[in-house]
């Protein structure tokens, strides 16, 4: 397996501080025309957590231009998330400088991210579409986190409801942050086009019971098969 194009960029946020952000440029160059992913981490561990780092690789890999990055209380070592303003500040800090620095022009953007990371993404997807501002072409949820758990009658779901891009969410049929028949009556509410993989058996990591036989990184792979797929269909299968 060759080694990918990386460059990690230090990116101002409020404060006074700055963000860590990598950049994976897609395998066989072409940087210029591909469509950029952004995805950020969940509320437990940074963008270097194994998890992070496979989808951030295995998607350059896939033809993408792939960037994950740091929220600010991560990049400090601390282990509470910030409050939702300064994560969205931040990740909005992040897609500005996707759209403003890369160079030559990407293609398509799209955004998600593991659990908080994505719930995140959708405030910021709701916020623009509210303010008929710049399309995101996607956005792509690793473990949308719809619940705490247990609590199946405060539902993060306000958000999905006002976005207008295109939604792909990957949910393990075991996961105690999105009972999954909850996820479909609020999917049968949503405008915007869905689709939703489902990982038998899977937890909140997608990571499934030993009798079923399945490594992580092989349903990790899978995940990223289906998200090229799922691209593909937006693009008109092309």
């Amino acid at each position: 397996m060759t080694s990918l194009r990386q460059h990690t960029e230090k990116i101002p946020v409020d404060r006074g501080m700055e963000v860590s952000a990598v950049v994976a440029e897609p395998e066989g160059g072409g940087a210029g025309e591909a469509d950029v992913i952004v995805l950020a981490h969940g509320a437990g561990a940074d963008m270097n957590h194994p998890f992070m780092t496979f989808f951030h690789e295995a998607l350059a890999r896939a033809g993408w231009l792939s960037v994950k990055f740091n929220f600010p209380y991560k990049e400090q070592g601390r282990k509470a998330p910030d409050p939702a303003a300064r994560l969205e500040d931040a990740y909005e800090r992040v897609l500005d400088r996707v759209r403003s620095d890369l160079r030559p022009a990407p293609g398509r953007l799209f955004v998600g991210g593991k659990s908080m990371g994505g719930r995140i993404a959708a405030n910021i997807a709701a916020k623009e579409a509210e303010a008929g501002g710049r399309n995101l072409a996607g956005l792509v949820f690793l473990g949308y986190p719809l619940h705490a758990p247990k609590r199946h009658d405060k539902l993060r779901a306000d958000n999905l409801l006002k976005i207008a891009a295109p939604m792909l969410f990957v949910e393990g049929t075991n996961d105690p942050f999105c009972r999954l028949d909850l996820l479909d009556e609020v999917l049968e509410r949503v405008t915007a086009a869905t689709e939703t993989h489902l990982i038998e058996g899977g937890n909140h990591d997608f990571r499934v019971p030993k009798r079923l036989g399945r490594e992580p990184e092989a349903i990790w792979q899978e995940v990223v098969e289906v998200i090229g797929r799922w691209r593909q269909a937006l693009s008109g299968g092309e």
